[in-house]
C-alpha cells in the first residue's frame, strides 16, 4: 500500500510540475489559475460531485473536512496570488510549502499523532532545503509578501489535515475528486471575488489558448486527488513533504532546460537539500 502511495505522489508532483511550466508560457493578466479551476470543473465537476454525493460516506466528521478543505483551499489561493504581487514565485512559492511542520504540529495537538524525532529531523531538513531555494532569489518586496506567504503555509496546513480525515469516509478516486471539486468550486468563488475587486471584472480579460486550458484544468484537479488517495495510507506531513519533489523537479529543469542560471549553485544547493531529506523521510 505504502509503494502504491508513493506512485501516486510521483504521478502528482509530474502533473503538478506540469501546470506550473504551463504557466510560465501564460499572460499573468488572463489568472491561469482561475481558468484552471474553471476547466477542471467543466472536465469532472459533474461526474465527480454526482460520486460524492451518491457513495460518500456522510457523517459529521466528512461534512466538516469538505467545509474546513474548501474554506482552507479559497484562503490558499488568495493568499498565494496577493503575494505574487509582492515578490516572485521563487520566494513565494518555496515558504508556502514549508507547510509540513506545520501539519505534524497540528496532528499532535488535536489527533495526538506523533511523528518520531527522525521523522521531524527529515522534514526539517527538507524545510532548510525550501528556504535556501526561497532566499536565492531576488527578495522584491519580501516583507509585504510575508503576511501572505505565511497565511498560504497556514491554510496548506489546515485543508491538509481535513483532506487526512476525509479521505477515510471517500471510497473511491471518483468521490476523492469530487470532494476536490466542490473545494475548487469554492476557491473559484473567492478568486473572482478578489478578482472583481482588483480589476472589477468577474472574467479575466484574456483567455490563455484552449490547448493550456485543456491541460491545466486536466492537472491542476486530478493531481490534488492524488495526494488525497496517497494520504489513505501515509500521514498527511509525509505526503505534503514528498509532493515538495515538485519544486526540485522545477528548480532542475529551469536551470538545465530553461538555463535560469541566476544564482544557480545555492538553488542548486536547496534542490539537494530538499532532496535529502526527503530521502531519508522515506528511508525510515
Amino acid at each position: 500500500m505504502i509503494e502504491n502511495a508513493y506512485l501516486l505522489i510521483g504521478i502528482s508532483v509530474l502533473m503538478h510540475v506540469a501546470w506550473n511550466l504551463l504557466a510560465r508560457h501564460v499572460d499573468a493578466k488572463s489568472n491561469y489559475l482561475w481558468w484552471g479551476l474553471l476547466v477542471h470543473l467543466l472536465l469532472f465537476g459533474p461526474y465527480a460531485v454526482s460520486s460524492l454525493i451518491a457513495n460518500a460516506i456522510w457523517d459529521r466528521p466528512l461534512f466538516l473536512a469538505l467545509l474546513i478543505s474548501s474554506l482552507a483551499n479559497t484562503l490558499y489561493f488568495i493568499a498565494l496570488r496577493r503575494a505574487y504581487h509582492h515578490a516572485p514565485v521563487s520566494l513565494v512559492y518555496p515558504l508556502a510549502r514549508s507547510s509540513p511542520i506545520l501539519i505534524a504540529l497540528w496532528s499532535w495537538m488535536i489527533f495526538d499523532q506523533r511523528l518520531t524525532y527522525m521523522e521531524l529531523f527529515a522534514i526539517s531538513i527538507s524545510i532548510v532545503g525550501l528556504w535556501i531555494l526561497a532566499f536565492s532569489s531576488r527578495l522584491g518586496e519580501a516583507r509585504q509578501a510575508l503576511p501572505w506567504t505565511i497565511t498560504a503555509a497556514f491554510a496548506t496546513s489546515l485543508y491538509s489535515l481535513s483532506d487526512k480525515v476525509a479521505v477515510d469516509y471517500l471510497p473511491s478516486f471518483s468521490e476523492q475528486l469530487g470532494f476536490i471539486s466542490v473545494g475548487y468550486s469554492a476557491s473559484l468563488i473567492g478568486l473572482s471575488i478578489s478578482q472583481r475587486l482588483e480589476t472589477g471584472c468577474w472574467v479575466p480579460c484574456k483567455r490563455p489558448h484552449w490547448l493550456y486550458l485543456a491541460l491545466g484544468g486536466l492537472c491542476i484537479g486530478v493531481a490534488y486527488a492524488l495526494v488525497v488517495r496517497a494520504m489513505s495510507s501515509l500521514p498527511a506531513s509525509h505526503v505534503v513533504s514528498f509532493t515538495n519533489a515538485g519544486i526540485v523537479l522545477a528548480t532542475l529543469l529551469s536551470i538545465t532546460l530553461f538555463r535560469e542560471r541566476g544564482d544557480w549553485l545555492r538553488r542548486l544547493l536547496g534542490a539537494i537539500v530538499v532532496s535529502l531529506g526527503l530521502i531519508l523521510l522515506g528511508w525510515l
